[in-house]
């Protein structure tokens, strides 16, 4: 036995015995009834997304996203989408931190409530969104009355609709980010001195800079593709509220082709959500 094994022998000794070896599942052998169900799900998933790209009028789809529609729509969607990841990162990232990190009574309530809107029904939370913030609202009533602001049917309204149902894909990736980053780093920074608000943003955020950025993108991909709270408390008013998913809402009861090239061009941009989080959820560990 060489000295680099007995060092290695006597490494497993001091953790418990040796690490048991890594085992990978078998994919040999998959029984039938396994193997038709999930081959029926795989095409289930995937049959509509070939049909969207079969039928597609590609000789026409140069002059369908070159209107002067579907760039109003595109370039609102992206203003509005990064706008609402902002506003996320703003609030989401010290409310996961807040979760992750701290102890106090109702905090699984709390916890609860934030990711409500992942399985709120969009258009419920619309309606919400007008019974808060509209001019009437329980809180909108005093944003009017006291700074003249009126977020229902505006460019605003949508990011606000947005941020809603995008910021809980934030909050979840980063808690638990956070839950796996090892705390002994922050409290090491706080005994050397550093306050708590120093020792999160030179300690932890470095730590968990990679989840922030997946749920970024969650969450900016999120926004892109809302349609029920965004039509619900901002409307659909083109060139001022009109998103991508409601132009091809309209589209599809005057002109198919154009509702088929819209949802190309969002079909495209999920793949490239999916491609940029590879590593988290494609490549096999």
């Amino acid at each position: 036995m060489t000295p680099s094994d007995k060092a290695g022998a006597a490494g497993d000794t001091l953790r418990g015995g040796p690490r048991p070896a890594r085992v990978r599942t078998a994919t040999r052998g998959v029984p039938l009834p396994l193997l038709l169900p999930a081959l029926l799900g795989l095409a289930f998933l995937l049959v509509p997304l070939v049909a969207l790209i079969v039928r597609a009028p590609w000789s026409g789809m140069p002059e369908q996203l070159t209107s002067p529609e579907v760039w109003q729509a595109l370039q609102l969607s992206l203003l509005c989408a990064t706008a609402a990841t902002a506003a996320s990162l703003v609030v989401g990232v010290p409310l996961a931190w807040v979760l992750a990190r701290t102890d106090f009574p109702g905090r699984g309530l709390v916890r609860a409530l934030v990711t409500l809107p992942l399985v709120l029904p969009p258009v419920v939370g619309g309606v919400a969104l007008l019974l808060a913030l509209g001019r009437n609202g329980v809180v909108g009533q005093w944003l009017d009355a006291w700074f003249g602001i009126t977020l229902p049917f505006t460019t605003a309204g949508v990011v606000v609709a947005e941020t809603f149902v995008a910021m809980p894909f934030l909050v979840i990736s980063v808690e638990g980010t956070l839950r796996a980053a090892d705390p002994r780093y922050e409290e090491a920074a706080t005994t050397l001195g550093a306050s708590r608000f120093t020792a999160f943003r030179r300690v932890t955020l470095p730590l968990i800079a990679p989840g922030i950025a997946a749920g970024a993108v969650l969450a900016w991909a999120r926004a892109l593709g809302e349609f029920g709270a965004t039509i619900t408390f901002a409307g659909n008013f083109p060139g001022r509220t009109q998103t991508m998913p409601l132009a091809v809402y309209l589209a599809l009861q005057s002109d198919p082709e154009a509702a088929i090239a819209l949802s190309l061009v969002l079909l495209a941009v999920s793949i490239a959500v999916l491609a940029g989080l590879r590593d988290r959820w494609i490549t096999a560990s």
